[in-house]
């Protein structure tokens, strides 16, 4: 139940999915910290320390059973989460509390446990974003063929079409898609470092032995379902790798935004709408409206997502030597709040590109509107084959589209260029074939063949090769 008396933030009450607010969760943190023991402790064992299977047992025992009211306790007395939970950890566990932590140093848990959950949140965006490129690809495929107003300068310029269109949201994607899986490609666990990243403490328990302190660090990243370590550490895995990671979750809003503000203007000319629920109120005041609130929403997302990076590169620029404390405060904020923003705006994003409205008449409207300006060299051309002088045509053409653009911004009438035309004999060659020349699939080049070809060549490689990750559907909590 929420306590309404203290602010509670609104990127778990109202934005992200359940499934990533749990992944930063306190639970899995220290579930993970007493995993990485577990880890630690069984590794130290099988190597040849002084610790027991019953140990070992005991604190598999309490695993996922965490204290977290000894552990509060324990932590407003020392003034250290790290030796909090340890000491929390021993008292449930008592006959291993001596070797609890032994060697390590509290990055350990700590710089491993966020790797891993910074890690299982990748792969979070990874499963939504690739469903988005779904969506968007049936959208393209479904709508290649339909003639739509391609915009220069947020002018009408030449057709494309609304499938076309869709390819270069999805071409977005795709780039960020592969940006994620270079990310992951990279991904690396701090490993079993000890204090300044020397491991000096456990050559220390090993008695100075390199080949049993390499393997110590081996046996406890498979345990936890990895195999690759940094090769060198301060006290921190290095934080550059946080600026990595929340450039990659930048570029991904950076692509939602782009969609978001071109769904937005498309909204406003008619032509395409998202969705827009049975009871849904647009306006407090005025009834009647129908307002991008989803896409609204995921541009205000976005633009937060996107500033933060700048604070993970100060982070990583400030860090003196082997490490200082002033990147906790701020990491425990910005690497959790990044990723639950960039969920939220998956999620509508994943709502949005699956039930977008396209009002085909009107977009036939608009183009009708400007099509004949379009035609007028296409006009001209067979006007010339058929005898007439190019020259002449030319200023005859100009003339008239000078009128018939007068007529639409200083009248507040339709584009009356084809009349015009259609009343001059100048233009008699061509009065037959106007309906022919004005054919708006004429105009879109490539468009429906490009859309396959990007399709078949860049999307669907990657949608085949995460197959098992479809069929998610996106939900606007509020």
């Amino acid at each position: 139940m929420i306590d309404n008396s203290i602010y509670q933030n609104p990127l778990i009450t109202r934005y992200a999915s359940k499934q990533m607010s749990e992944n930063f969760s306190d639970s899995k943190r220290f579930i993970l910290w007493r995993k990485l023991w577990i880890a630690l402790a069984e590794s130290e064992m099988e190597l040849g320390l002084n610790i027991t299977k019953s140990q070992i047992d005991e604190m598999k025992k309490y695993a996922e059973d965490v204290n977290f009211d000894v552990a509060e306790k324990y932590e407003h007395e020392v003034r250290h989460d790290v030796m909090a939970h340890v000491h929390a950890f021993g008292d449930q566990a008592k006959s291993a509390m001596p070797i609890i932590h032994l060697g390590a140093t509290s990055c350990f848990v700590d710089c491993n446990s966020e790797l891993i959950i910074l890690n299982d949140a990748i792969e979070i965006i990874k499963t939504k974003l690739v469903n988005v490129m779904d969506k968007l690809r049936a959208f393209a495929l479904k709508y290649k063929d339909m003639p739509t107003l391609g915009f220069t300068h947020l002018q009408p310029a030449q057709l494309t079409t609304v499938g076309k269109r869709a390819t270069l949201w999805l071409q977005d994607l795709t780039m960020d898609y592969n940006s994620l899986v270079n990310l992951q490609a990279s991904f690396k666990l701090r490993g079993v470092k000890g204090t300044t990243g020397t491991q000096a403490s456990f050559m220390e328990l090993f008695g100075g032995d390199e080949s049993k302190v390499k393997e110590l660090e081996k046996r406890v990243v498979k345990k936890l379902g990895y195999d690759k370590v940094y090769g060198v550490t301060g006290q921190t895995y290095p934080r550059k790798f946080d600026y990595n990671v929340l450039c990659v979750l930048s570029q991904i809003a950076q692509s939602a935004y782009k969609f978001s503000n071109d769904i937005r203007i498309l909204q406003n000319m008619k032509e395409i709408e998202e969705p827009f629920e049975k009871s849904q109120i647009g306006s407090s005041a005025m009834a009647y409206k129908r307002n991008p609130m989803r896409s609204e929403r995921m541009g205000s997302l976005a633009r937060f997502v996107i500033s933060l990076p700048m604070n993970c590169a100060i982070t990583a620029g400030t860090q003196w030597f082997e490490r200082t404390l002033d990147d906790s405060a701020n990491r425990r904020i910005v690497n959790a709040q990044a990723f639950l923003a960039l969920d939220g705006i998956l999620n509508i994003y994943m709502n949005v590109s699956e039930n977008l409205v396209v009002y085909d008449k009107v977009i036939a409207k608009h183009i009708a509107a400007e099509l004949p300006f379009m035609a007028t060299e296409n006009i001209m051309m067979e006007c010339v084959k058929a005898g007439g002088n190019r020259q002449e045509l030319h200023e005859k053409i100009r003339v008239l589209s000078m009128e018939a653009g007068k007529n639409v911004k200083v009248n507040g009438k339709d584009n009356n260029l084809i009349e015009l035309i259609k009343a001059d004999k100048t233009f008699a060659p061509v009065h037959g074939k106007l309906d022919e020349i004005l054919d708006a699939s004429k105009f879109i080049g490539r468009s429906p063949s490009q859309t396959v070809e990007f399709i078949e060549n860049e999307v669907d490689p990657i949608l085949k090769a995460n197959s098992k990750l479809l069929g998610q559907k996106g939900d606007v909590k509020i």
